[in-house]
């Protein structure tokens, strides 16, 4: 067969990272998930993010978490529902950022942009270990009941150490 239809998330299950820190929750003011999700990772305020990033770059993201010593790195995915991923999540035991499609329709998901490029609403989530901790609700929750289950994926990023090998 030509692909791997099993692909993993991440290559190695051995290396971790984050597993020691403890994230506080932040529940974001206004279209700022984005913004808030770094801060929870940074331990720091969203507004430290804001101006700085573009939400629809995840380049931007990662190098605003190079002066807190972190980056993002890419993590093999695609549209299935993010319930398909929290086995993977689960089993890695790190920290994550999971940004996923906020529609269940499919004829959103699967449609062309309007004149002025959108197509459907999208958040994103900070994962810890085994739990979800949601900018929208400031709430932490365990990863087996996070709401973003139900949801398409749109992305998947591992927080590494900035001098890490991998990373955008």
């Amino acid at each position: 067969m030509p692909y791997d239809v099993t692909s993993r998330l991440w290559a190695t299950q051995a290396e971790a990272f984050y597993r020691a820190i403890e994230f506080q929750p932040q529940q974001q003011k206004g279209p700022h998930c984005v913004a808030t999700a770094l801060a929870i990772i940074a331990s720091t305020t969203p507004q430290t993010f804001m101006g700085k990033i573009n939400t629809q770059d995840p380049v931007s993201w990662s190098a605003a978490l190079l002066p807190f010593g972190m980056k993002l790195a890419y993590c093999s995915s695609d549209v299935r529902r993010v319930e398909f991923y929290v086995p993977d999540l689960e089993a890695l035991d790190d920290l994550f950022l999971v940004s996923y499609y906020s529609t269940y329709a499919e004829d959103e998901l699967l449609t062309d942009p309007d004149e002025e490029g959108w197509i459907c609403g999208s958040h994103v989530v900070v994962v810890h270990r085994d739990k979800a901790i949601d900018p929208a609700t400031g709430r932490a929750v365990p990863l087996n009941r996070a709401r973003a289950r139900a949801y398409h994926t749109k992305r998947i990023f591992r927080v590494v150490p900035a001098e890490h090998s991998r990373g955008l």
